[in-house]
């Protein structure tokens, strides 16, 4: 799982720091978080093609985290794609993908299937389940948590033990399905170990801090979390429904993340030094993201 940041900047956009946009490379997809003005030039100078979107999470709908998506769809609708498009977001996707649809002079060769969200589950996958959960924010906002599946690790020699020799029957036993040896059933529980945790990761959007981050971050790999201001700047914090870098550490400290990544960074920080200096004195495993930055997560086992 690879997280790509091509958009940093809070309300506007700076000289170093783009709208918000993530990508998110795994289970042989590519995943688009956010979708902020001049998405698609990053998207260029990072070398991802946005012609391999499968899909795009929208936090909420201030025109900083979804002005690039006429753009993007224009783009690949130009360029002859045929698969799907399916775009996830709050309640008043469907009026705002179809005023894409009639912006200006093109035609859409391709499907868009739109999925307005609401709290829990929202996509389950073979391979990951995607959650969300409402945030505190001037609008409404949902956080999403990616979690990886993981199947129980295999016991090679348990199974050569009980009679299965190596081949196709290794596989379905992987995959939760019994084979025959003679006339015995061997069940999967037999040379499966225990379950193993998947990788998690959780994009907060715009938000002030509250519970629900902490319920929906806990134990995550990885947390992006929104810091737009330092802590001098509570009182501005709170009255536009965002986060400073110490609310952001606090959250990640009481959800036991493991690691604190923050974004959504206002235009006065030329340098933001200060937002990590204040993250890391509560919570030391903190970055500021940077636009074009590359996080890999990996494994713990």
């Amino acid at each position: 799982m690879e997280l790509v940041f091509l958009g940093t900047s809070s309300a506007i956009p700076t000289s170093h720091r783009n709208h918000s946009a993530i990508v998110l490379k795994a289970f042989g997809e590519i995943m688009l978080f956010d979708c902020g003005e001049g998405t698609q030039l990053q998207m260029s100078k990072a070398k991802i093609s946005p012609m391999k979107i499968s899909k795009i999470f929208l936090t909420h709908y201030h025109g900083d985290h979804i002005l690039g998506l006429p753009g993007i769809i224009q783009s690949i609708a130009f360029r002859g794609r045929n698969e799907p498009l399916h775009i996830y977001g709050p309640k008043g996707l469907v009026g705002i993908i179809n005023s894409i649809r009639n912006l200006g002079y093109f035609s859409l060769p391709f499907e868009i299937y739109i999925h307005e969200v609401d709290e829990g589950i929202i996509l389950e996958e073979e391979n990951y389940i995607i959650s969300c959960s409402k945030m505190s924010h001037s609008v409404v906002n949902f956080a999403y948590s990616i979690i990886e599946k993981r199947r129980p690790k295999f016991i090679r020699e348990k199974a050569i033990e009980l009679g299965i020799k190596p081949g196709p029957d290794f596989g379905k036993l992987q995959q939760g399905v019994p084979v025959k040896v003679g006339d015995r059933s061997i069940m999967p529980e037999q040379v499966l170990g225990k379950e193993r945790k998947g990788r998690k990761i959780v994009y907060s959007g715009d938000t002030s801090p509250n519970e629900k981050m902490i319920e929906l971050a806990h134990d995550a790999d990885v947390l992006i979390h929104e810091s737009t201001f330092e802590s001098k700047y509570n009182d501005k914090s709170y009255e536009t429904g965002h986060s400073t870098a110490v609310q952001a550490a606090e959250i990640g400290k009481k959800a036991n993340v493991k690691k604190l990544i923050l974004t959504h960074v206002s235009t006065r920080y030329k340098k933001s030094d200060k937002l990590e200096e204040e993250a890391k004195e509560i919570f030391e495993n903190s970055i500021v993201a940077e636009d074009f930055m590359q996080i890999e997560v990996k494994r713990a086992n």
